[in-house]
């Protein structure tokens, strides 16, 4: 009986650390997708525009097109991040 505790306890600690690493992925990825998009974009734009990228600024630039890309890498980021973790975990699919 006791046997059982303990594996239910660490099978809970383990759900506990595999979402709190899972969490703090998204807290990055979101943090680094608002500050492209919003910072640069908005935010920052009067500060970059004397940087020439493509014929424009570069905070029109990331405005149109630099957030969409960012946001593609991270979800590639996302992607193989979540792929790591799940192997780390024994939670991965087959």
């Amino acid at each position: 009986m006791a046997d059982q505790t303990t594996t239910s306890a660490q099978s809970a600690e383990a759900d506990k650390g595999y979402w709190q690493a899972n969490v703090r992925i998204i807290l990055i990825s979101l943090v680094i997708w608002a500050l492209v998009s919003f910072g640069f974009g908005i935010l920052l734009r009067p500060m970059l525009s004397g940087i020439s990228v493509g014929g424009t600024d570069l905070g029109f630039w990331f405005a149109q097109q630099g957030s969409i890309l960012v946001f593609l890498a991270l979800i590639f980021f996302y992607a193989f991040r979540m792929n790591k973790l799940d192997r780390e975990f024994g939670v991965e699919e087959e």
